[in-house]
């Protein structure tokens, strides 16, 4: 079993999507979404974490705009992104591979399908692509999406070395004039970057080195994200913090005081010329 199979068995644990009774929202506007039956209590909760309205109209998320998430896990951010451009755009979702070898991930896979297929009326325009390096990275056909997204992937890919792979794949994916958006738990910047990233944390001038790397101009930053009582300083890493909490009941207050991760939001361009 490779590096980065072993880890997708690890991460796929708990994925699985809850099922509930969904009504269409009527409607398609943010507020809507946000506010729908399809999302649980515990998912609306987060909402005041990831601001995820804030993030996706910094992005320039718009009803016809044709989106790639990478690896989506459970769906958080598809239960209000493909529903926004499901009249009039589409949603790729660049997910593990249904027919791995590995139960786990193949289970998580098909949980996520299975989401999709249960309700048509939100997810109907919505297509679900593998990516898994070093053989899956054809996340939607070449230069034919205006946005990408990933939301804290990038501490996943650098302890398995593909993270370059990975932001090749989205390069590749994108028009040019395209946008890459990036969220991810924001390192201490007087740290240097562990290249394993082994507590969660990315550095900002580092998440940006590997954007640039691939061919990325950077656009804009935004603070959307930011929590400045995370200390980040935490012995078993981000995931001290919720909603893991890590440490179960010790100190819980003051990590649920804390809130959930100090994270930065970027905007990339894939240059036209």
């Amino acid at each position: 079993m490779s590096k980065f199979t072993l880890f997708l068995t690890m991460l796929a644990i708990g994925v699985v999507g809850q099922a509930c009774s969904v009504e269409a929202p009527d409607g398609s506007g943010f507020d809507v979404i946000l506010a729908g039956e399809h999302r649980s209590e515990a998912n609306r909760k987060r909402d005041s974490y990831r601001h995820p309205q804030e993030t996706l109209e910094f992005f320039g998320l718009t009803e016809d705009t044709h989106v790639v998430e990478i690896w989506p896990a459970g769906g958080w951010y598809t239960e209000v992104i493909a529903p926004y451009v499901n009249e009039r755009g589409k949603y790729y979702a660049a997910h593990w591979d249904p027919d791995s070898d590995i139960e786990f991930i193949q289970r998580g896979a098909r949980a996520y399908q299975d989401k999709l297929a249960a309700h048509q009326e939100l997810y109907g325009n919505t297509e679900m692509t593998v990516l898994m390096p070093p053989d899956s990275l054809e996340i939607a056909p070449p230069e034919s999406v205006d946005l990408v997204v990933t939301f804290r992937n990038i501490h996943n890919w650098m302890p398995r070395g593909s993270a370059d792979a990975i932001f090749s794949a989205m390069y590749r994916a994108l028009k040019p004039g395209g946008v890459l958006g990036v969220v991810e738990h924001r390192g201490n910047p007087t740290v240097p970057q562990d290249p394993k990233a082994a507590s969660g944390y990315v550095n900002q001038d580092y998440a940006i080195e590997l954007a640039e790397r691939a061919g990325f101009v950077l656009d804009a930053t935004s603070e959307i994200n930011a929590n400045p009582n995370d200390t980040k300083d935490y012995e078993p890493g981000v995931w001290t913090l919720p909603p893991t909490l890590r440490l179960k009941e010790q100190d819980q207050d003051k990590y649920l005081a804390i809130g959930e991760s100090d994270r930065f939001t970027l905007r990339f361009v894939k240059p036209v010329a």
